[in-house]
C-alpha cells in the first residue's frame, strides 16, 4: 500500500517528449471536439422521441413545472442530462442543440480524464494515441457521446473518473483535506450512478475494489469521507426507492428489463461480441457492419485476455507503486469484460443487436488496456534480441494500424452520410410548417413522431401517442393524452405508407366520417371533419 502521506510521484511528461505527447493529445482532442460540434451544427446524429423527452424534462424543469428523477415514463436511467441542460434552456430557450451541448462538454472531461489516466497506467504516447483514436467517432460512437437519451454521454466520464481516482489515490496523491475531498467525490459519483445509469457499475465495482489497496486509511476519516460521498449521491436513487409503489422500485424494475425472447446463445455471442463489439466501439458504418470490419469481434476477447494475463502476473510480482499501477490496469479489464459478458448474456445481443450495441459504450474506458498489448510488441524495436522480436513487432504494428484505419474508416463512412441524416431535421421542419398551416395543434401520432414535434414546437404542438391497433400507444408524459383528448377533432400524423396510416384510414372510413387528407414530408395528415372514437384503452 502507498500511505496518504506520500510525496505526488514525479509525472512522466516531465521529459521533452512527455511535453510533445502532451501537445500532440490536445490537438487530437480539439480535432475531436470540432469535429463533433461540426456534426452536431449540421445536427447530426438525428435526433428522436426519445432525446426530446429528456429536452421536454429540461424545459419543464426551466419552467419550474416539473422536477421528475427519472426519464419520463419510465422509472430508471436518471434526468441527469435534461438538469445539465436546464441552465442552457434558460439562457438560450429549449433547442436539441442546447440540450446535446452539455454532452460536448462531457467528451472534452472523459478525453483528459482517458488521457491521465492511460499516462499513469501506460505511458504519455499511448495515453496520446488513446485520445487520438477517441477523436474517431463512427455514427454508434457519437449517438452515444451526443444523444441526450438515457444516461450515455455521462457514463465514460464518470467510469473513467472513478478509476483514475481510485489509481492516484493507491499511489498517494494529495495529503490532508485534498485526499479526504478525493474520497468524497468517489463516493458522490459511484452513488449517482446508481440512480443515472446501471451500464457503468462494472467499472464502478472494480474501481471500488482498487480502493483496498488502501484499506487501513479507510478505517479512519477517509472511510468517513467516502461513505458520506456516497450516501449524498444515493440521495436521489433512495428517495425514490422511499417512495415508489413496490413494482416502480429499482430492483423490480430491473428484473423486468432482460426481457423473455428465446435467443441462442450463438446469436447472442454473434450479436453481443463479434458484431456488437465492431458496431458498439466505433468499427462499422451506420446502422451496418460489413463482414470485413467484424475481425474486431474476434481480436478484442483475445487481446482483453492477453492484457489481463499480463495484468495478473504483474500484481503478483509487483509491490508498492507498481502494484497500484497493475491493479489499475486490471480494473479497466475487468470492467471490460464484465460488460461484454454482462450484454452477450442478455436477449438484446441477439434481437437488436444494431440499436443494442450502445450497451457497449462503456467500453471505451478500457481502449489504453486493450491497446496495451499491441503497443507494448509494436515498441519491442527498441530492446533487440531474439529474431522473433521483428516478426512481433511488425505484426503489432499492421494490427494496430488496421484499428486506426477501421475506425478512420467509419468516421469517414459517418461524414458521407450527414447530409442524407441532416435531411431528417429539413423533413421535420417541412412537417411542422405544414401543420401549422393546416392549423393542426393537437393530434395522434406514432411514438417516432410525437415527443419530437412536441418537442421542437414548446409544446405549440401536442401529440398523444397511439399503436397500429389504434389502441392508447407509450405516452411519456401523460398530461399530453388528456391535452389531444379535450381537443374537438384532433388530427392523425402518421408515417406515410404505413402499417398505422392504413389502420387509422379505415378506421375513418369505417366511421363514415369527412375526412381532410394531406401528404407531407414523408407523413399523412388526417383532419376528420368532426369527432372520431377510438379504441384507446
Amino acid at each position: 500500500m502507498v500511505t496518504g502521506t506520500a510525496t505526488r510521484p514525479a509525472g512522466p511528461v516531465a521529459t521533452r517528449g512527455g511535453r510533445l505527447a502532451v501537445r500532440v493529445a490536445v490537438a487530437f482532442g480539439l480535432l475531436g471536439l470540432v469535429y463533433r460540434l461540426v456534426l452536431l451544427l449540421v445536427e447530426v446524429p438525428p435526433t428522436n422521441s426519445d432525446e426530446a423527452t429528456s429536452g421536454l424534462v429540461a424545459m419543464h424543469l426551466a419552467q419550474g413545472r416539473e422536477f421528475p428523477l427519472f426519464f419520463y415514463g419510465q422509472y430508471y436511467m436518471g434526468a441527469l442530462e435534461s438538469y445539465l441542460a436546464t441552465p442552457l434552456f434558460v439562457l438560450l430557450g429549449p433547442s436539441t442543440l442546447a440540450l446535446r451541448l452539455p454532452n460536448l462538454l462531457l467528451y472534452a472531461v472523459f478525453l483528459a480524464l482517458v488521457w491521465q489516466l492511460a499516462r499513469r497506467l501506460y505511458s504519455p504516447w499511448l495515453a496520446t494515441a488513446t485520445v487520438g483514436l477517441l477523436a474517431l467517432g463512427s455514427d454508434r460512437v457519437l449517438k452515444n457521446q451526443l444523444i441526450a437519451a438515457g444516461g450515455y454521454p455521462e457514463m465514460n466520464p464518470a467510469g473513467a473518473l472513478l478509476v483514475l481516482l481510485a489509481v492516484n489515490l493507491g499511489l498517494g496523491f494529495w495529503t490532508g483535506w485534498r485526499r479526504l475531498a478525493a474520497y468524497g467525490v468517489f463516493g458522490l459519483v459511484a452513488g449517482l450512478t446508481l440512480w443515472d445509469d446501471w451500464l457503468v457499475l462494472p467499472y464502478v465495482g472494480a474501481a471500488g475494489l482498487l480502493l483496498l489497496f488502501n484499506w487501513r486509511e479507510l478505517r479512519g476519516r477517509a472511510g468517513l469521507a467516502l461513505g458520506g460521498g456516497l450516501l449524498v449521491g444515493l440521495v436521489p436513487i433512495v428517495a425514490h426507492n422511499l417512495t415508489a409503489a413496490p413494482e416502480h422500485r429499482s430492483l423490480a424494475v430491473y428484473a423486468t428489463l432482460g426481457g423473455d425472447a428465446v435467443v441462442s446463445w450463438a446469436d447472442r455471442l454473434h450479436g453481443g461480441v463479434l458484431f456488437g463489439l465492431s458496431m458498439g466501439t466505433g468499427f462499422c458504418a451506420p446502422g451496418r457492419c460489413a463482414s470485413w470490419q467484424l475481425w474486431w469481434g474476434v481480436a478484442y476477447p483475445v487481446l482483453l485476455v492477453v492484457a489481463g494475463v499480463l495484468a495478473v502476473r504483474a500484481v503478483r510480482a509487483a509491490t508498492g507503486a507498481e502494484r497500484v499501477r497493475q491493479g489499475g490496469r486490471l480494473v479497466l479489464l475487468a470492467g471490460a469484460g464484465l460488460s461484454v459478458a454482462a450484454y452477450a448474456g442478455s436477449s438484446a445481443a441477439g434481437t437488436t443487436p444494431v440499436e443494442s450495441s450502445r450497451y457497449l459504450s462503456c467500453l471505451l474506458i478500457s481502449t489504453p488496456a486493450v491497446l496495451w498489448p499491441l503497443w507494448a510488441a509494436a515498441s519491442t524495436a527498441s530492446h533487440p534480441g531474439t529474431r522473433w522480436h521483428a516478426p512481433v513487432r511488425w505484426a503489432a504494428s499492421g494490427l494496430l494500424a488496421a484499428i486506426v484505419s477501421t475506425m478512420g474508416l467509419a468516421s469517414v463512412a459517418l461524414v458521407a452520410a450527414a447530409p442524407g441524416l441532416s435531411r431528417e431535421a429539413d423533413r421535420r421542419r417541412e412537417l411542422v410548417a405544414a401543420l401549422d398551416r393546416l392549423g393542426v395543434d393537437r393530434f395522434y401520432g406514432g411514438y417516432w413522431t410525437c415527443n419530437t414535434i412536441t418537442f421542437v414546437t414548446r409544446e405549440r404542438l401536442v401529440c398523444a401517442v397511439i399503436r397500429d391497433d389504434l389502441r392508447a400507444g407509450w405516452d411519456r408524459y401523460e398530461p399530453y393524452r388528456e391535452l389531444v383528448g379535450q381537443a374537438g377533432s384532433p388530427a392523425y400524423v402518421l408515417p406515410a405508407g404505413s402499417p398505422l396510416s392504413a389502420a387509422v384510414a379505415d378506421h375513418l372510413a369505417a366511421n363514415g366520417v369527412a375526412v381532410r387528407t394531406t401528404s407531407v414530408a414523408g407523413h399523412d395528415v388526417y383532419q376528420p371533419a368532426g369527432p372520431v372514437d377510438l379504441p384507446l384503452r
